[in-house]
């Protein structure tokens, strides 16, 4: 009697056992993400495995970096009032007005001595050659005539060189001299210095937003001409010169404002930056399908502007994208 109570008491305890064991099991694969065969798709049957990941919306919107700088309009251009060949550039710098009007003066008298002096001196003495050839011209006629011209190729040179200090003002001030003459009416230039650990940010010929003390409520559209070639040694800035269209002539050399960098190309996707990966050159987001469900995505980045990626391909607006648990779901479908 007493054998028959021990063996059923064992055969209880282990069945206890395995049913325990089974339930473990059980829970045990309620937790395990679940992947499919080439890893594009993870599931998590328990949803406490889930707590460690967040998504965001996918969605087109206007980017903005966060590079932003003072700035000041630095030159406007308007049309002579008085008929002249050329427009009035007026800068809010007097140094630079000096160099701009005395580089214009030498450019007038490089004409000058180019195109009527030079021309003038060479038709006397191709004149007193012919004479002298004739005897109606003395060496001395000649000696003179050839003076005359040397002198205006040398005053030519001292004009041309003459020049180069003023173009390297204007140059460090920000300003292209050649640009300035051409420049139509209507015209203003913005100056502004950025750090030089910030200029891999910026590009020439891309599009900033510039809003001004005297308009809070507008925002105007520039381009950036150009970078400068020289770094400030003091305070290692680099000066950046944006054009703007003031056609309706609001805008005012002096006037101070704020530039914004890194508008983008009118509407964009983006993600944030710690959704994408990259593995063997290709780039790949986890995009969330269903409630416990993630879907590996590759995309077609584009250029990053602040924390943002632009994506041109592979996503759609509306989706639902990992940002945090990336790393998690990388582990998960690549094996590694």
């Amino acid at each position: 009697m007493k054998q028959t109570i021990l063996c059923s008491v064992l055969i209880a305890a282990l069945v206890l056992a395995c049913k325990n064991k089974e339930n473990k099991q059980v829970q045990q694969d309620n937790i395990t993400p679940v992947v499919n065969a080439d890893g594009t798709r993870i599931s998590f049957p328990n949803k406490a495995g889930l707590t460690s990941f967040q998504t965001e919306m996918v969605s087109t919107s206007t980017l903005m970096a966060d590079i932003t700088a003072p700035a000041k309009v630095s030159a406007t251009v308007i049309r002579s009032s008085e008929g002249a060949s050329g427009n009035i550039v007026l800068f809010d710098n007097p140094e630079l007005s000096g160099n701009y009007t005395q580089l214009l003066q030498h450019l007038t008298m490089i004409n000058q001595i180019q195109n009527i002096n030079i021309r003038q001196r060479k038709t006397e003495l191709s004149r007193i050659q012919d004479l002298q050839e004739h005897g109606a011209a003395t060496g001395k006629d000649l000696l003179e005539s050839q003076s005359a011209l040397s002198m205006e190729e040398t005053n030519l040179i001292n004009e041309r060189s003459a020049i180069i200090e003023h173009e390297t003002k204007l140059k460090a001030g920000g300003f292209e001299p050649r640009e300035l003459r051409q420049a139509p009416a209507g015209t203003t230039y913005i100056i502004c210095d950025i750090p030089e650990s910030e200029i891999n940010k910026v590009k020439q010929g891309s599009k900033c937003t510039i809003r001004f003390t005297a308009f809070p409520n507008d925002n105007f559209t520039g381009r950036i001409d150009d970078i400068a070639d020289l770094v400030d040694e003091t305070t290692r800035m680099i000066k950046l010169r944006v054009t703007i269209n003031n056609s309706d002539g609001r805008l005012k050399a002096g006037m101070f404002g704020t530039v914004a960098f890194g508008l983008s190309e009118g509407n964009s996707m983006s993600i944030n930056k710690d959704a994408l990966i990259t593995i063997q050159g290709k780039n790949y987001v986890f995009v969330k399908t269903g409630t416990s469900l993630f879907e590996r995505r590759e995309v077609s980045p584009g250029d990053q502007i602040g924390d943002r990626i632009i994506i041109y391909d592979g996503l759609k607006n509306g989706e639902q994208v990992a940002v945090r648990g990336v790393m998690q779901l990388k582990g998960l479908s690549f094996g590694y």
